[in-house]
């Protein structure tokens, strides 16, 4: 999902928490003086904490030491791969969150998701709550309107593809494109999951006997990639248009249906 982060942690902070990062470059969609868009692999972290030594920005620190400034403009789960933004400049950082919470810009998502999603489902405007697991671990679920401490969270929906049946004979698969007008922890897996319609592979809100099923199918990570992304470059004024294509292991998957 789309998060804004937290204040960057100081190097010396950094180098206390742990050993440093070990200095690593990821691929790069788009690059100027202010602004950088990474392709981030699943399973990388976006920053340390929470029991993570170290993510993505830490490593890109490392790797470019001469960087005057090196910060997330956004966050992307641990498990879901694709577009990521990184400012270089503090002006740069400030201008793109501001279009983020003002939802000024576009983000869309692919998603797989069991069953056969209504065509005539389009839009998802369901508060979200957050809570805490008795081990500490974060959750989110959807909420009623008068929930003192429920968040909006808009989500919009399109069927890209479907199929009738899958590897493990259990139904349909729909293949979404999924635009989020807000930014809440885990969106798009709750939204999907509470309208009957988890993500394979989501291993918090998704169908667990069928995940592992697709895994055995070859489907081993959640299917949920940060596919395009649009927004007003603040240093040009321009539409800055960003796309990834799905990696590897998803196309692979997508292929064999």
């Amino acid at each position: 999902m789309l998060r804004i982060p937290p204040i960057r942690v100081s190097g010396r902070a950094e180098e206390k928490a742990g050993r440093p990062a070990p200095a690593r470059e990821f691929p790069v969609v788009h690059e100027d003086e202010g602004l950088l868009a990474i392709d981030k692999p699943a399973g990388v972290a976006v920053h340390g904490g929470s029991g993570v030594s170290f993510g993505v920005i830490e490593q890109l620190r490392q790797s470019r030491p001469s960087a005057r400034l090196l910060e997330l403009v956004h966050r992307l789960d641990r498990e879901t791969s694709g577009l990521l933004l990184i400012a270089k400049k503090k002006s740069v950082l400030k201008a793109v969150q501001d279009q983020f919470r003002e939802r000024e810009t576009g983000k869309t998502y692919l998603a797989l998701v069991l069953g056969d999603w209504p065509a005539s489902r389009k839009v998802i405007d369901v508060p979200l709550h957050k809570y805490l697991l008795d081990d500490g671990e974060r959750r989110v679920r959807v909420t009623s309107a008068d929930d003192p401490d429920g968040m909006r969270a808009i989500t919009l929906v399109k069927v890209a593809r479907r199929w009738a049946s899958s590897p493990d004979g259990r139904g349909p698969l729909s293949l979404l494109e999924v635009t989020i007008k807000t930014g809440r922890t885990h969106q798009i897996r709750v939204h999907l999951a509470s309208a009957g319609h988890p993500i394979v592979g989501d291993d918090k809100y998704g169908d667990f006997e069928r995940n592992r099923e697709l895994a055995r199918a070859g489907l081993k990570r959640m299917f949920l990639h940060a596919w395009r992304l649009r927004l007003t470059h603040p240093q040009t004024q321009s539409t800055l248009e960003l796309q990834t294509e799905l990696p590897a292991e998803l196309q692979r998957f997508v292929d064999s249906l």
